[in-house]
């Protein structure tokens, strides 16, 4: 059995005992998670879609921790107006293990 979750903007395909990286939850480590938008469930008898989420349906998960991604450099330039900005970028994530899909 399958799900598609929706948070922080996007979708992640989820299955139980899966680790997925999510955009940054307000959620403390080691606790509880319960994601609600569910876009879609499937198992052997086929998917089920909602319109635009699906009833009834959620998927627990536990928080394993909370951190920043790997730095990224961001450049900015206009050339002949000498003009040029160095940034830096870590972006948070939270790390959950899909522990069950309430279907």
């Amino acid at each position: 059995m399958y799900a598609i979750i929706e948070t922080g903007g996007k979708q992640y395909k989820v299955e139980a005992g899966d680790v997925v990286y999510v955009e940054k939850l307000g959620a403390d480590e080691e606790s509880e998670y319960t994601f609600d938008k569910v876009v879609a469930v499937g198992n052997d008898d086929g998917i089920t879609v909602g319109a635009p989420y699906v009833d009834g349906a959620s998927v627990s998960a536990k928080v394993v921790k909370n951190g920043k991604a790997k730095k990224i450099t961001v450049m900015t330039y206009k050339p002949k107006k000498n003009e040029k900005r160095k940034l830096g970028h870590r972006q948070p994530y939270t790390k959950v293990e899909i522990s069950a899909i309430n279907a």
